[in-house]
């Protein structure tokens, strides 16, 4: 792991660290407490003041964040950035399962846009109160697995 040039200046309060990685400053102390990121040295005031690693690693949280990676499998990852020794199958077998797990959720997202589509089809969209989208949504069947699943991965 190797922070840049720029990065190994400090050190930053958390608005510097959060400003350098692009990461809000309620996330870094989100990530903190999660462990994702170290807990960092305090000023006397109780400040706390992040390095140019502590950045570094921020910009990874984000990155693998904006690829949908969660928050143990970025920790995964983490584990295996900071380690020089690792395998890169053990990288390449948690990337190829988040894959599958974008796939399923690819695939359950075209049912719900087919489903809505198809509902929205029949609704005449005009001044009458019927509403074939508002009765689908009212009625006693349960919803699609694919529904189900797809806001409980959202959680």
């Amino acid at each position: 792991m190797k922070a840049n040039d720029a990065d190994s200046a400090g050190p930053f309060n958390i608005g510097e660290a959060a400003a350098r990685s692009g990461v809000s400053a309620k996330m870094v102390r989100h990530y903190e407490s999660l462990g994702l990121l170290p807990r960092v040295a305090r000023t006397e005031a109780g400040y706390r003041q992040y390095g140019g690693n502590e950045v570094h690693t921020l910009r990874f949280i984000r990155r693998a964040r904006d690829l949908g990676f969660g928050m143990s499998e970025i920790g995964e990852l983490l584990k295996l950035w900071k380690d020089r020794r690792r395998s890169s199958g053990d990288v390449k077998r948690i990337a190829m399962k988040h894959v599958g797990d974008l796939e399923r959720r690819m695939a359950e997202l075209a049912a719900m846009k087919r489903t809505l589509e198809r509902l929205a089809s029949c609704c005449h969209g005009d001044a009458r109160p019927e509403c074939p989208i508002l009765d689908e949504l009212g009625s006693f069947a349960p919803a699609p697995a694919s529904a189900t699943a797809v806001r409980a991965s959202r959680t």
